[in-house]
């Protein structure tokens, strides 16, 4: 082997690498926004069905951003949280 295509092999092994360094940091942020914006649509439904059945009893929780968002990232103790500052504050 000539010291050109060892050369070559490291400049390869290196380039791969690079490609995978800025290929995860790209990735990582996406990653990110997924995670949120797929909880925030389980908090909307979380809140919906609440809601939906709510209605029955006249008691539900507004959809906002903030509600969606607890809701979503802390899942059903979110969904309690929710409900106890809805029957503490009475609003």
């Amino acid at each position: 082997m000539g010291s050109d295509t060892v050369q070559l092999v490291l400049a390869g092994i290196f380039l791969v690498f690079l490609f995978y360094l800025v290929g995860s940091l790209l990735l990582k942020p996406l990653k990110l926004i997924f995670k949120i914006v797929f909880n925030s649509l389980f908090g909307l439904l979380l809140l919906w069905a609440f809601n939906f059945f709510g209605s029955y009893f006249n008691f539900l929780i507004p959809l906002n951003w903030l509600t969606v968002l607890i809701a979503g990232f802390l899942g059903l103790p979110g969904l309690i949280l929710l409900v106890f500052l809805r029957v503490v504050l009475g609003t």
